[in-house]
């Protein structure tokens, strides 16, 4: 258990907001609720820092939903994407301006919940949650809420915020519902300098072999992080596919310091985010982008407006106000994080009947590969690029009806900067 951890003395203290999990989402709750000034718990079952399975991509919406003052622990800034189909087609597009940064996530989520315990809240780690109570004999009132952890304790709060992964016990309380499960695997390839300055300031995204797989190089100094992500139930395939891609990299012979795997979950569409004083945010809620499956930016986002709206409910006095309030949170998801996971879901029913038109599209036609640029940076988003662009929504719609037109011939070429 850290150091931060609270004694057993305030046992039985009312906190106003718990937050389970000190991950992106978790953190960015604990702020969000500590700067408001209100008591914040927040509990972590590892000890930090510690290893995540994660690409460390930090886009345009992530980098604007940080805590005022956050220097972003930058490993490399990205200035040119190298694009390929299955290994194939290789092309690459550069642009003078930065699409997005790369981090390492244990270094970047210890210094998210060092911001949130700056802003107030209290941190303990080392504790696992075995179960949430709203009922029952270790609920005093109907204000307040049980987390009980490993071992019997019971830590009391006005409001809770379930933020503890993809596998999340708050979760389950919930009753969070998936839509989509997909497998990530992971390899951090430490490299020696020539290699790396090959690929400094530039990632490679590879289209993958089965229907919405894909694959990535993302540069972290003398490492780079290898993966790829497909759908749950082909496993021994995706093992293969990273196995192929790291070979035809030519990254076979470096050995890996880390191997990981992880499952990503996607919400259903009337999937619940709130029960009673509960509420759940980022990968606890199922909240992703379902294409890429991106989840940093949807934890941050979701995560702060889960602590908005847990201050509000830790506020309120009966069971018709708490509903209120979190009616409110489920708006405020749906209404931005919602309509982007929608576009996320029909771009990825595209790219799985059309992986060849997708590529030629966004290495060929300026428009595209603007607005994958302008997402990256974070000018725009999926859902405000159909809002905005009726012809973007004329053209996804077409893309998900067309048949499948042959990918380029050209086996390589390097596209003219933006």
């Amino acid at each position: 258990m850290s150091s931060e951890n609270s004694s057993a003395d305030d046992e039985q203290r009312v906190w106003d907001v718990v937050v389970v999990g000190a991950g992106p989402a978790g953190a960015s709750a604990a702020y969000a609720a500590a700067v408001a000034g209100r008591s914040v718990l927040l509990l972590e079952k590892a000890e930090l820092p510690r290893y995540k399975t994660c690409g460390g991509g930090i886009i345009g919406p992530s980098r604007d939903a940080l805590p005022p003052g956050f220097e972003l622990p930058l490993q490399d800034r990205v200035h040119a994407v190298t694009f390929s189909l299955d290994g194939k087609f290789t092309r690459t597009r550069r642009s003078k301006q930065m699409l997005f940064g790369l981090i390492n996530r244990p270094e970047f989520d210890q210094q998210l919940v060092e911001h949130a315990q700056k802003a107030g809240a209290e941190l303990r780690t080392g504790v696992t949650v075995s179960r949430v109570e709203q009922h029952g004999s270790a609920v005093p009132d109907r204000r307040t809420v049980a987390v009980v952890l490993q071992g019997g304790e019971a830590v009391l709060a006005r409001a809770v915020v379930g933020a503890d992964g993809s596998a999340s016990r708050i979760g389950a309380h919930v009753g969070v519902k998936l839509d989509q499960v997909d497998l990530g695997l992971e390899a951090e390839i430490p490299v020696p300098e020539t290699v790396a300055e090959d690929w400094q300031g530039r990632v490679l995204i590879d289209w993958g072999p089965m229907p919405g797989s894909y694959g990535w190089v993302f540069p972290k100094g003398d490492t780079l992080t290898v993966g790829v992500i497909s759908a749950r139930g082909e496993g021994a395939a995706t093992k293969r596919y990273l196995e192929d891609f790291i070979a035809r990299l030519g990254l076979a012979g470096f050995e890996p310091s880390i191997s990981s795997g992880h499952l990503t979950r996607c919400r259903a569409d009337d999937s619940p985010l709130s029960r009673g004083r509960v509420l759940v945010c980022g990968d606890a809620a199922g909240l992703l982008e379902p294409w890429t499956r991106e989840g940093i930016s949807f934890a941050l986002r979701s995560g702060r407006l889960a602590g908005e709206w847990a201050v509000r409910i830790a506020e309120a006095h009966d069971a018709v106000d708490t509903r209120r309030q979190a009616l409110n949170y489920a708006f405020a998801i749906k209404a931005g994080l919602g309509v982007e996971m929608a576009v996320g879901k029909s771009m990825l029913a595209a790219f799985e009947r059309r992986p060849g038109m997708l590529h030629a599209a966004i290495t060929s036609f300026r428009p595209a590969w603007r607005a994958f640029a302008g997402i990256t940076r974070g000018s725009t988003t999926l859902g405000e690029m159909v809002r905005s662009h009726p012809m973007a929504g004329r053209a996804l719609s077409a893309l998900d009806r067309r048949s499948a037109v042959a990918a380029p011939t050209v086996a390589e070429s390097t596209a003219t900067t933006e």
